[in-house]
């Protein structure tokens, strides 16, 4: 019923080269809708078919989201995507997520607008608002299509990455000045221009027209059954099942039973990175023979260790052991990844520092533990670096995230939900980091090929009761149940610093703390009115 509406688009979409080639004559297929429908006369019309000026270069953009399918039962779909033409509504949505047989994709598009004009080829825009390894995949697949054409002899002049250095707000295509940036082949979010993965695949496509990235293996979101997010689609037409391909290089995760581990291996499975989630068992970061049999094993191109000892006041009283999984273990991991070539990331804490200085502490600064915990993770990085200066190595603090349910936000927002009052320290300044936010630039720096100590961070200076007062006023709970009181009257084994913000000289990469809240809070399912009896006994 539709398909009148489809050829009008189809054709509507060359109108621009149309006119200027003076293409568009009585026997156009959009002359009539331009003359009766329109309103421009056949002279001006004619002009363009008597003058034409046919640009030197075409140029073509074309985004995942270009193809589009029309579809009249409205039903099956969000009222966002309903419109019409006035004679018949329907629903316009992306094809990428409806068409379990895929899209035509950049071969085919550049393959029509060769047969139609004739004329040079530009790829002006290959910009993929994603995750760093889709934006190599995207580049990958447009600059390999127009390669096959170019041999086949259609003149494509260039494939063009956009934006160079990134761009600002395009998420919501500059209508709202929200600050989301995204990186292109360089990050401006560092002091000097940081190259990413995608200048060096762009470095690989015009020396050698292959790129060697691990990432690579497997296929960008576009290619996987996931993208379709109408449930009749996949009754209508069955699914492709996204397997990892055989080739396809791993990346291995330690620590499979600990918050961070399981944060960074949901990460990669929502990036569609082929991964491995380690237990002990399967990996004993501590004992070199596991090591090197997990590594032979999975061949793995990279290894991110999640694991180690975290019971900060736990390890007052258990120093060996503390020492043997932060220290030992991931010197013994950083010298076999040194030895086979494997990319390393390993993380340390905020709690290296003493909280003597006034201001935000940078990766360059002096590290003065307190504690047996932070000082298992000081020992860590010097070692580390020493033996694998190709190692990457991640500082962060206080993780909350919506997965993990005895998380000091969780556990905050949950008590208060209960009415309970909720006791927490006034007198100590903290970097909260939302999990999500941490896993996947640790994911972007690695893929960069990244290394050094980075911190990583949500922007911003909290202390504990302040951070549970904004987690409980943007969850629409009453920030009077939290109770401030000094870091002293807990009576914790392990001293704190009283100052471990961690800022950056190397890139500030994760939004502002109250963005990462604002987000949790949807995620988690926590934002909520407190009970009537709660209501009234704060406002008696």
């Amino acid at each position: 019923m539709l398909s009148y509406q489809a050829r009008f688009e189809n054709e509507r979409r060359w109108l621009t080269f149309d006119l200027l080639s003076g293409r568009v004559g009585p026997q156009h297929a959009l002359w009539d809708y331009l003359t009766r429908e329109a309103g421009v006369s056949d002279e001006e019309l004619r002009f363009f078919a008597d003058h034409p000026c046919p640009p030197d270069v075409v140029g073509i953009n074309y985004y995942l989201t270009s193809e589009r399918l029309l579809d009249d039962r409205l039903a099956l779909y969000p009222p966002s995507t309903h419109g019409g033409n006035g004679r018949h509504a329907y629903a316009d949505v992306e094809a990428v997520r409806l068409r379990p047989e895929g899209l035509a994709g950049p071969r085919a598009l550049l393959t029509e607008v060769w047969e139609r004009y004739r004329l040079p080829i530009a790829v002006t825009e290959v910009h993929n608002g994603c995750t760093r390894e889709e934006q190599l995949r995207w580049l990958l697949e447009v600059w390999d299509a127009g390669a096959h054409l170019k041999a086949q002899g259609v003149d494509i002049r260039a494939v063009t990455i956009w934006a160079l250095l990134g761009t600002f707000d395009w998420d919501s295509l500059v209508t709202r000045e929200d600050g989301h940036y995204e990186p292109g082949a360089f990050d401006l979010r560092s002091p000097e221009p940081r190259p990413t993965a995608l200048a060096s695949l762009a470095r690989e496509l015009v020396t050698s027209g292959r790129g060697s990235h691990p990432v690579l293996d497997m296929p960008g979101w576009w290619h996987r059954s996931k993208r379709l997010v109408y449930a009749h689609s996949l009754e209508e037409g069955g699914t492709r099942p996204s397997t990892p391909p055989a080739a396809a290089r791993t990346l291995l995760i330690t620590g499979a039973t600990g918050t961070l581990g399981r944060a960074l291996g949901s990460r990669c499975e929502l990036r569609g990175l082929d991964y491995r989630l380690l237990t002990r068992a399967e990996l004993d970061i501590t004992d070199p023979h596991s090591i090197d049999a997990a590594l032979a094993l999975h061949g793995a191109w990279a290894v991110v260790n999640a694991a180690g000892y975290v019971r900060v006041d736990d390890a007052e009283r258990e120093p060996a052991r503390c020492v043997r999984e932060n220290t030992e273990g991931a010197v013994r991991l950083a010298e076999a990844c040194r030895s086979r070539g494997t990319a390393l990331v390993t993380f340390s804490s905020d709690l290296v520092f003493d909280g003597a200085q006034g201001r935000p502490y940078h990766e360059g600064d002096r590290v003065a533990p307190l504690n047996v915990y932070g000082r298992s993770k000081a020992e860590a990085e010097q070692r580390v670096l020493a033996v694998n200066a190709n190692a990457l190595v991640i500082r962060s603090s206080a993780f909350f995230g919506p997965a993990d349910p005895h998380n000091f936000v969780t556990v905050a927002l949950r008590s208060m939900a209960a009415g309970q009052t909720f006791a927490a320290a006034d007198d100590t300044l903290v970097s909260p980091t939302y999990l999500p936010d941490l896993a996947d630039a640790c994911l972007d720096l690695l893929i960069d090929g990244e290394k050094g100590i980075w911190h990583l961070a949500n922007s911003g200076a909290l202390t504990w009761a302040e951070l549970a007062r904004r987690a409980a006023e943007l969850a629409g709970l009453h920030t009077t149940l939290v109770e401030g009181r000094s870091m002293e009257s807990f009576g914790l084994a392990a001293v704190r610093p009283r100052n471990s913000v961690l800022a950056s000289r190397r890139g500030t990469l994760l939004p502002p703390i109250d963005n990462a809240l604002h987000r949790y809070i949807h995620e988690a399912g926590h934002r909520q009115a407190p009970p009537v009896e709660i209501v009234e006994r704060l406002e008696a």
